[in-house]
């Protein structure tokens, strides 16, 4: 069977463009106007949505809204990452004073915050 490449619903009025099996709905042939990168922890997310959540990784793809999504995880979750890490700092006394007296345990306590906000990070905003 020969289909069409293009096909104009009357009814509604929308435009498919058939690729491979499937007809979807056609492109205006732009680039998305976002080029943010998506990142680490959009990278993460978008892992997640594709194993957990399928429909609404489908859904956001298919309306061209993934890539802004992403970035915006990956914007918030480094924003989030960076001030836990200052918060917590803070709070702990971790100074550049310890830096410069003892460096292994300013790096071991630095390691443990941020594996800690990681964890923090992932729960709240990544895998959900």
């Amino acid at each position: 069977m020969n289909l069409p490449k293009y096909k104009t619903d009357e009814r509604t009025g929308i435009k498919y463009e058939l690729i491979g099996d499937y007809y979807f709905i056609e492109g205006d042939g732009e680039e998305p106007e976002d080029n943010r990168p998506i990142g680490r922890w959009g990278r993460m997310h978008e892992d997640y949505l594709k194993k957990n959540k399928r429909h609404v990784f489908d859904s956001m793809l298919m309306s061209g809204k993934l890539h802004s999504y992403l970035a915006d995880i990956d914007e918030q979750a480094r924003d989030m990452f960076d001030n836990l890490v200052e918060q917590i700092k803070e709070s702990e006394g971790i100074t550049e004073e310890l830096k410069e007296q003892d460096q292994w345990e300013w790096v071991q306590r630095m390691e443990n915050i941020q594996q800690s906000v990681r964890e923090i990070v992932c729960s709240e905003l990544i895998y959900v």
